[in-house]
C-alpha cells in the first residue's frame, strides 16, 4: 500500500509546488512510482509537470464530488513512474460545494484510497490555505511536510498551521504524523537566510529535514517549460537537494527496496538514458 504524503503550508510562495513537483519526481527516478496531485485550484502543479490544465475536462474535483473513478483521468508525465491527478478551474467550488455533506471531511480520502494501492507514494500539492480542501488533503494523508522559506516571516502563521494540524489528528485522522519541515529558498550567502535556519532549527529541532533546498534558478524556471527539475536541470543543485530530500525520506520510512548503489543513481545518466528512448 503506497503512503500518501501532503505539501501544506497556508502561505503562498513558501516552495510548497515546488516541494511537491519535485519530491515526486525524484521518488520516481529513484523507481517507486509516484502519483502527484494537484490539490490546488491554481492547478500550479498540473501545468509544472507539462500539462495544460486547460485542456483537461476532468481532474481530482470530479472524482470528489463526481465519484469519476482516479484511474480515468490520471496521466502519465514525462517523467517515468511519475503520474498526475489533474486539477481543472472547478476545483475552487469544492469547499461550497461539499461543505453541508456529512462526510465532507474525508471525500478526497475516500477518492483516493481507490488507487492508493497502485502506486508507492502520493504525494498531495494542497493549496494555500486551512479551508477545507487542505482539511480533505490531510485527511487522506498518512502524512504531512510543512515548506517554510528561508526568509523573515518565516515561521509567521505556523502556529496556526500546526494548531490546524493537531486537530485534524485529535478529530479526523488520528494516524496523521508530520513527516518533517522542510526548509526552502535558501541562500547560503544571506546572513539573515542563515539566521532563519538555526531560528527554525530551535523552534523544530528533530522534525527538521537535513536536507535544505537551495535558491536555484534552473529550479525557479523548470515550471515555465512544463518540466520536472529533473528532466529540465538533471545535474543541478535543484535536482540533487530534492533527491537527496527524497533518499531521506525513504530513510525515515526505512525502505530498502533499492541498493545503495541504484539510490545513488546518477541523474545526468538517467537524463541521457531518457533521451535516448
Amino acid at each position: 500500500m503506497g503512503k500518501i504524503i501532503a505539501i501544506a503550508n497556508q502561505k503562498g510562495g513558501v516552495g510548497k509546488t515546488t516541494t511537491a513537483i519535485n519530491l515526486a519526481a525524484s521518488l520516481a527516478v529513484l523507481e517507486y512510482k509516484t502519483l502527484l496531485v494537484d490539490a490546488d485550484p491554481q492547478a500550479n502543479a498540473t501545468s509544472g509537470v507539462g500539462v495544460n490544465s486547460q485542456e483537461v475536462s476532468q481532474g481530482l474535483y470530479e472524482c470528489i464530488v463526481k465519484d469519476i473513478h482516479p484511474k480515468d483521468v490520471i496521466k502519465e508525465t514525462d517523467t517515468p513512474n511519475l503520474y498526475l491527478l489533474p486539477t481543472t478551474p472547478d476545483l475552487v467550488a469544492l469547499e461550497l460545494e461539499i461543505v453541508d455533506l456529512p462526510n465532507r471531511n474525508h471525500m478526497m480520502k475516500e477518492a483516493l484510497d481507490k488507487v492508493k494501492n497502485d502506486y508507492d507514494f502520493i504525494i498531495i500539492d494542497c493549496c494555500p490555505s486551512l479551508g477545507l480542501t487542505v482539511i480533505n488533503s490531510l485527511a487522506a494523508a498518512d502524512s504531512v511536510i510543512i515548506t517554510l522559506q528561508s526568509e523573515y516571516f518565516a515561521l509567521e502563521g505556523m502556529g496556526k498551521l500546526l494548531q490546524t494540524i493537531k486537530l485534524i489528528q485529535e478529530n479526523i485522522n488520528t494516524n496523521l504524523d508530520i513527516e518533517g519541515v522542510l526548509l526552502t529558498m535558501y541562500d547560503p550567502r544571506l546572513k539573515l537566510a542563515n539566521m532563519v535556519v538555526e531560528e527554525v532549527k530551535m523552534h523544530f529541532q528533530n522534525m527538521m529535514f537535513n536536507t535544505i533546498i537551495q535558491r536555484n534558478t534552473k529550479l525557479a524556471e523548470a515550471p515555465s517549460h512544463g518540466k520536472t527539475i529533473i528532466m529540465h536541470d538533471a545535474v543541478g543543485k535543484g535536482s540533487l537537494n530534492y533527491l537527496n530530500l527524497a533518499r531521506e525520506i525513504l530513510q525515515r520510512n526505512g525502505l530498502t527496496k533499492m541498493t545503495e548503489e541504484e539510490r545513488n543513481i546518477n541523474p545526468m545518466e538517467f537524463e541521457s538514458e531518457f533521451n535516448e528512448e
